[in-house]
């Protein structure tokens, strides 16, 4: 069984998420997706709302695996005991934060095996950060969140007390 791990903050997750998840499942049995946790950034979102949104998108699927966790990459890696690393890539900023991302996370993990996993071109703009400024200027964001999970997100946002459109 090959078994990968896709980790990221997921705030929110996006369709462009998505899109390499289901990727992710044409080559390997099992995908770790792990909502990393960093205590000195302050997501929109809290770590169990990514969680919900993810098993929710994915929900049905045992070859997905959805977990939050608070440490290196390479930590998780070893935990799920797999050398496979996902990224998802968007652009050529992306591919050079990406690799030397992957550099240093080589000099911590030997055996580490980065996939990248490039973005459908109708997708190259998606983004977290795309969603959080729909959301803060009143913009519609349901062609870049899942439609599964659309109505979860905006009920999280009303519990905010956000008014999003």
């Amino acid at each position: 069984m090959k078994k990968c791990v896709y980790a990221g903050t997921f705030d929110p997750p996006t369709s462009g998420h998505r899109s390499v998840i289901e990727k992710c499942l044409k080559i390997f049995d099992n995908v770790v997706v792990a909502v990393m946790v960093n205590p000195e950034k302050e997501p929109f979102l809290t770590a169990d709302e990514r969680v919900a949104l993810l098993k929710k998108l994915f929900c049905g699927n045992e070859s997905v695996e959805v977990c939050a966790f608070s440490g290196a990459a390479v930590d998780l890696l070893e935990r799920e005991q797999t050398p496979f690393y996902v990224r998802g890539v968007r652009d050529a900023i992306d591919l050079e934060y990406e690799n030397r991302d992957r550099y240093a996370s080589e000099k911590l993990k030997s055996d580490l095996i980065t996939v990248y996993i490039p973005a459908e071109q109708d997708e190259t703009h998606v983004s977290s950060s795309l969603v959080k400024n729909s959301v803060k200027f009143k913009k519609d964001f349901k062609n870049y969140v899942p439609a599964e999970i659309t109505t979860d997100f905006e009920e999280i946002l009303r519990k905010k007390g956000l008014n999003y459109v």
